[in-house]
């Protein structure tokens, strides 16, 4: 768990490398202290007026904490497919949320799969799909749903997690934001 100043931080950091980027200026490259020097995976998550605007981060890392969520952040506002980059007049209004990840469990039961605390990582062959564990209750969805969705981010059909040959691996994650931590 991080203490509430390491969750400031790591808000700031994320709209300081965003700021920075946009500005087509280098950020501070920090690793952090304490926690946020750690390796670790995470997910920055970009809303505007509570509607995603863009989400990108990595499942694991080798590389500190810190660095991950700065690094993400940019690839979050400037290079997530789904949207057009993110431009400096947009910024102000903005609201960054962080998700620290776990480490990964392989799920061998999916009765194991808790919404609202896991998240979901499928792999079948080369096809991957990840969602957080907060967008199974942002859309009021059942273990099923949240499976077929899943399979579905990861290009495959809905019922692809029954498939003998695929991975299913659960996470928890450490959600915060800048409206929830001030």
């Amino acid at each position: 768990m991080l203490t509430r100043e390491e969750q400031r931080e790591l808000l700031a950091i994320a709209r300081d490398a965003i700021a920075h980027a946009l500005r087509h200026e280098p950020a501070a490259t920090g690793a952090g202290s304490g926690s946020l020097g750690l390796p670790g995976g995470a997910f920055v998550t970009l809303r505007r007026d509570r509607e995603l605007r863009g989400c990108i981060g990595y499942i694991e890392s080798a590389l500190p904490l810190a660095q991950v969520v700065a690094e993400v952040a940019v690839k979050a506002a400037c290079s997530d497919p789904r949207f057009p980059p993110v431009t400096i007049g947009d910024l102000d209004g903005l609201t960054v949320e962080v998700s620290v990840l776990s480490p990964l469990h392989r799920v061998v039961d999916v009765n194991e799969v808790r919404i609202g605390e896991h998240g979901l990582l499928l792999e079948v062959g080369w096809n991957r799909g990840l969602l957080l564990p907060q967008v199974a209750v942002e859309y009021g969805w059942d273990r099923e749903q949240f499976l077929e969705h899943t399979a579905r981010k990861a290009g495959l059909p809905p019922r692809a997690w029954e498939d003998p040959h695929s991975k299913l691996y659960i996470f928890s994650a450490e959600v915060f934001d800048e409206d929830c931590v001030r």
